[in-house]
């Protein structure tokens, strides 16, 4: 099967900052998460959230095989998120700089919980519902917050918004270079 490779939407696109909506169960969507596995592995991705190629739908996949050795015990590494609700976030705030592809070397020192709970459903419409920590609950968290049209660069402090404006300047108009398909606002 032969899968199609999206651009990624870069910062200043209306889809990254609205509600997504609910996706009715429908098996026809496993093209476009083949699509979007696609689409994230070529950019060098650990995860991409359906808003960020333009559809506004809850749904976002997560690959961070990579991090292996220090997530032991997780049931999964790579996944698909269907409707996912976070029901439970617990343990004290930690920080950690946080990227997005959408927003490309733009990087944000971000607070989250360590320990979620979530409910979703997976690509074959099997509801879930698991308890994650550390470093997979947080690109959980932050993919699941694209779905609610927040970017990491909504965490900064004001005075971190002021540095980064010319940067997110840039983005918006393409003026930068990165090695995956982008679509810019001009």
């Amino acid at each position: 099967m032969i899968s199609n490779i999206y651009p990624i939407l870069a910062y200043g696109n209306e889809s990254l900052t609205k509600e997504s909506k609910s996706i009715e169960i429908n098996f026809e969507i496993k093209d476009l998460i083949n699509d979007m596995f696609a689409t994230m592995n070529d950019s060098g991705g650990i995860g991409l959230a359906a808003p960020q190629i333009g559809k506004n739908i809850k749904l976002f996949i997560i690959d961070i095989s990579y991090l292996k050795s220090h997530e032991k015990g997780h049931p999964f590494y790579k996944s698909v998120f269907i409707n996912p609700e976070i029901i439970e976030e617990e343990g004290e705030e930690w920080g950690f700089k946080e990227g997005c592809l959408s927003i490309p070397s733009v990087i944000v020192n971000v607070k989250r919980k360590p320990i979620i709970k979530i409910k979703y459903f997976d690509e074959n419409w099997k509801q879930q519902e698991v308890v994650v920590d550390r470093m997979l609950a947080r690109v959980i968290q932050h993919e699941h917050d694209h779905l609610k049209g927040i970017l990491h660069i909504d965490y900064a402090t004001a005075l971190n918004k002021k540095i980064m404006k010319k940067k997110l300047d840039e983005i918006k108009t393409g003026k930068i270079n990165v090695n995956y398909k982008m679509k810019f606002l001009s």
